[in-house]
């Protein structure tokens, strides 16, 4: 039985090699076939921002797929303030919206005052300033600004100044080194907050964004630990004998839903992080793992051999019998709810390929969104629009993203080695 427990979750968890250092390079292919069209004209700046912030805009709201953008090249006008703005000027090339603004001095550090304009009407849709106190956190002021822009145009909440999460490695057998790393969602700023010569693995977000849950391993033994990330404080959380593994958070924060196999075969347990006591929720001489919570945090996904192979089940938080949701494929695996909860992403294995698929919670309908041949760890993005994965590339894993109508994928490459296990920060507003 734990040949075969090690066998099918390690097809979920186990990392393999890179640099952990390494920015994310970014492809995008597919998009919208009828794009919206915007231009962001360069914002006027003082000297000590360095970094082009309408630039950051546009590299955000293009990688999308849902906007063209125009190139500065083509721009007849450069106005940095809605006077200085002829809508005209724009339709004329076939550009739907503008973007403007300026980067100032202010009394407590900086900001970033913008402006949305429709050039069909000449009406001004959004006008923001947003404070940063120094010029290194202009980055995520400019993903604030894209993403208010996305919201207002798509009615979508935009998932730009967010996090992610990934596992990465470096070096062979023995050397090998495993670090746990977080990251802006396009790749930038890499930053290291868990090393260990053992796999690092499941690493989930706690929807504050304040820590990370996450499995390591001690001389062989494994542990789900609690990593607070303003201050680097490391809590081991749960290490009995066997499988302790998939932690993740309740929508509320108060629990930890994960995996442990110390009484029996592995089960589902709910854990208060509040008093450290711990519920089983499943009881079943199968192998029941990978548990995600329902957004509204009544109910358990999670993923059992019960009925011969893994398939995806769901059981109520209060225990109960589970529900088989899965039916299509020779096997389903690691599945979560998107955030409205109308759809369920997951691995789906059903010609030898492990490919993502998304289901429709209400009509049970599946559909493929990945082609590659091993992909792996779906999660979703805030607002449910786009799923990051892990993949098999030309020259190792590296992580993915692809919208859930299957038409913009993204390919987050590390230059030199592996990265996997990826997780998608909460969106804070």
């Amino acid at each position: 039985m734990l040949i075969k427990t090690i066998r099918w979750i390690a097809l979920i968890w186990i990392a393999a090699v890179g640099t952990a250092q390494a920015q994310l390079e970014i492809t995008v292919t597919g998009g919208e076939e009828k794009p919206i069209s915007i231009a962001l004209v360069p914002f006027g700046q003082v000297d000590e921002v360095k970094l082009d912030v309408s630039q950051v805009i546009e590299n955000d709201l293009v990688r999308s797929g849902r906007f063209r953008a125009l190139p500065r090249r083509d721009m007849l006008q450069r106005p940095v303030a809605p006077a200085q703005l002829d809508p005209g000027t724009w339709r004329s090339q076939g550009v739907d919206y503008v973007v403007i603004g300026q980067v100032a001095k202010s009394q407590d550090g900086y900001f970033a005052r913008f402006f949305l304009v429709d050039s069909i009407g000449g009406q001004q849709l959004l006008g923001f300033d947003i404070p940063a106190r120094g010029v290194d956190q202009m980055r995520y002021v400019a993903h604030q600004i894209a993403d208010l822009i996305y919201e207002k145009l798509l009615g979508l909440p935009g998932y730009f100044n967010t996090k992610i999460a990934y596992v990465s490695a470096k070096g062979i057998g023995y050397q090998r080194n495993f670090a746990l790393i977080v990251a802006d969602a396009d790749g930038e700023n890499p930053r290291i907050v868990a090393t260990s010569r053992e796999p690092l693995l499941s690493p989930a977000w706690s929807p504050d964004r304040k820590q990370l849950a996450y499995v390591g391993f001690e001389r062989g033994r494994s542990a789900v630990y609690l990593h607070t990330l303003a201050t680097g404080q490391v809590k081991r959380l749960i290490s009995e004998k066997g499988i302790n593994g998939s932690p993740t958070f309740s929508p509320d924060g108060r629990y930890l839903a994960l995996t442990l196999s110390f009484e029996n075969n592995p089960d589902i347990y709910v854990y208060d992080l509040k008093n450290g006591s711990r519920r089983r929720l499943t009881d079943h001489y199968g192998i029941d793992t990978e548990p995600s919570w329902s957004p509204d945090g009544s109910k358990l996904l999670f993923t059992s051999d019960r009925g011969g192979n893994p398939q995806i089940y769901e059981v109520s938080i209060n225990g109960g019998d589970a529900r088989r949701v899965t039916f299509e494929g020779k096997q389903n695996l690691k599945a979560s709810y998107s955030p409205d909860g109308r759809s369920i992403v997951m691995v789906n294995n059903t010609d030898g390929r492990y490919r993502i698929a998304l289901l429709d919670a209400g009509s049970g309908s599946m559909r493929l969104l990945s082609d590659g041949r091993l992909d792996e760890s779906p999660s979703f993005a805030p607002g449910g629009a786009v799923v990051i994965y892990a993949t098999q590339g030309r020259n190792g894993a590296e992580l993915a993203t692809v919208s859930v109508d299957g038409r913009v994928r993204q390919s987050l490459r590390q230059t030199g080695g592996d990265v996997r296990e990826p997780a998608w920060s909460p969106l804070i507003r």
